[in-house]
């Protein structure tokens, strides 16, 4: 897991040494803050015996039954062989503890680093893995306790892009950048939010064409739902954990397959960024070949509209800033770019994707 570690003050230091001494029996030497994530508030804590475990605090506003529902779905990858952080129940047998001010869960600490740009050895890996847990994942859908309740298949609603809404949310950060320049407040990353702005309003033109020239029928299943390079521990070309499952909830499984072949470093980072897609969506398709094809050929076009449709990291910037906003804004400015090569790519992307499909 990653070895960067922030101060902690004395009051968290406490309050996670006290519940992992009283809920999970687990003495404490040391309290470290992880500068990752943008959800939970993450600790690297090494016991008294010199173990380590990874403790992850949700905020007051999570939804613990979603959170319940990702532990869930990240164990039943690990018992089909895929590799994981194992989950550590408290005295209660719960995985996620609730008796004192901090939610948190508590795991096994995992060998390994993030690799921010995967080697060719690391993206057949990659891809293998992601398709031998979609054909696990295709047979969970409705298994009893698995899936969370009372929800309705995603996809319905991600093809139903609120275009209006969109339109007037970046009308009101433009609005936002245009008073902070009038305040003399403008910085550096305002002028370059604005230009991206700009530039995303007139590429939602784009969105209605894209979004029907998707087929029909393309498979929704339980997903990883954030399947990305952040995600994955490495040990050399040896995958070590593959972390942080979304809420299991039936989505495309070409989103979670477009995603992380056309994956923001990875278009920003090189021009041969098409043959790191070509060689992991080839690693997916040698693990999982019952995939129809549709699928496939659909996610390159899904990578790129989900890029068009948010304005994840900006939004923030300016509306309600994250955890560590810095790290937002710079992935804002990669995701923009990723968005705009992928738009100006789309016929090479099509074809490379029918090319490993053979159709």
């Amino acid at each position: 897991m990653p070895e960067d570690v922030i101060v902690a003050t004395p009051l968290e230091q406490n309050a996670v040494a006290t519940v992992l001494a009283d809920r999970y029996g687990l003495p404490v030497q040391d309290v470290a803050r992880q500068p990752i994530g943008q959800v939970t508030i993450n600790y690297r804590v090494t016991l008294a015996d010199g173990r380590q475990v990874f403790v992850k605090r949700y905020p007051s506003e999570a939804r613990l039954n979603d959170e319940r529902g990702t532990i869930r779905l990240a164990t039943a990858a690990r018992r089909a062989g895929i590799p994981g952080a194992p989950v550590l129940a408290n005295r209660s047998g719960e995985v996620i503890d609730t008796s004192s001010s901090l939610a948190v869960s508590v795991w096994d600490w995992m060998p390994g680093h993030v690799a921010a740009h995967l080697t060719p050895a690391q993206l057949a890996t990659a891809g293998r893995t992601l398709g031998r847990l979609h054909a696990v994942f295709s047979g969970l859908t409705t298994e009893s306790g698995l899936v969370i309740g009372g929800r309705h298949d995603a996809a319905h609603a991600w093809r139903h892009v609120d275009l209006p809404g969109m339109y007037a949310t970046i009308d009101r950060l433009l609005d936002l950048i245009d008073q902070r320049e009038r305040d003399g407040h403008a910085d550096a990353f305002d002028s370059r939010a604005r230009d991206t702005l700009i530039e995303r309003r007139a590429m939602l033109t784009c969105i209605p064409a894209l979004m029907a020239d998707l087929p029909e029928q393309l498979t929704s299943q339980l997903i990883h739902g954030d399947y990305a390079p952040v995600n994955l521990l490495w040990t050399g070309d040896t995958l070590t954990a593959v972390l942080d499952y979304a809420p299991p909830v039936p989505f495309l499984a070409a989103y979670d397959l477009g995603r992380m072949a056309f994956y923001p470093h990875t278009v920003t980072g090189a021009p041969t960024w098409p043959d790191a897609a070509d060689t992991f969506v080839a690693g997916y398709l040698t693990a999982h070949p019952a995939v129809p094809a549709a699928d496939v050929r659909a996610c390159g076009r899904i990578a790129l509209l989900q890029l068009l449709t948010s304005l994840y990291g900006v939004k923030q910037h300016y509306l309600a800033p994250g955890l560590d906003q810095r790290a937002l804004d710079e992935f804002w400015l990669l995701r923009h770019q990723a968005a705009r090569t992928l738009l100006d790519h789309l016929d090479a992307t099509d074809t490379l994707l029918a090319d490993l499909t053979g159709t």
